[in-house]
């Protein structure tokens, strides 16, 4: 059976810190995410969110793309990515992300195209972390919760919140496709 994605990044993930010489507590002062969270994510057996990465990497300047690829960025002035060749990240069985900066060095932002699957509302799953996001909607319905509030978005509308407030998102009447940027 193929390994998980997330068991790779766990495995760069500790062997960054090791390399760096950071305790776990260390990288939790750090990157704001608690020890217990980060011990989870370390061992490899539960999905990793891509805000938490973003977190690692600014702390421990290094790129994302290293975490999620194991494999160095290298543009400095621009980087083009073709029509579906972003980088795919294998995050979570429900959203398909695909990075699209992931070659280019020191990105203040993190801009993903992401599709999304109808799912019940009792399956949803909540994710808070550090930063903001914004979100520009492509094409379907897209519903988002933010704790107690559902905001319904359609093709052309944009929203802007901050990545602490719990939220989760599913597609409505089929699949949903948005960019993604998280800062």
């Amino acid at each position: 059976m193929k390994e998980k994605i997330y068991v790779e990044i766990a495995k760069r993930l500790r062997g960054l810190r090791d390399a760096l010489d950071l305790s776990v507590q260390d990288l939790a002062a750090k990157t704001g995410f608690t020890v217990e969270e980060i011990e989870n994510y370390e061992r490899g057996d539960r999905e990793i969110p891509v805000s938490f990465l973003h977190e690692v990497a600014k702390a421990c300047g290094v790129d994302l793309t290293v975490l999620i690829s194991g494999a160095e960025a290298h543009l400095q002035n621009y980087s083009l990515v073709k029509k579906g060749k972003g980088l795919s990240v294998e995050r979570r069985k429900d959203y398909d992300y695909k990075s699209l900066a992931y070659k280019f060095i020191g990105r203040r932002m993190e801009p993903f195209l992401i599709k999304v699957r109808p799912k019940k509302e009792e399956e949803l799953s909540f994710n808070s972390h550090p930063g903001q996001e914004f979100i520009y909607m492509l094409k379907g319905k897209l519903e988002i919760s933010l704790e107690d509030k559902k905001i319904v978005l359609e093709p052309g509308d944009s929203f802007y919140f901050s990545s602490r407030i719990p939220h989760a998102l599913r597609a409505l009447e089929g699949e949903a496709e948005f960019l993604d940027v998280i800062i």
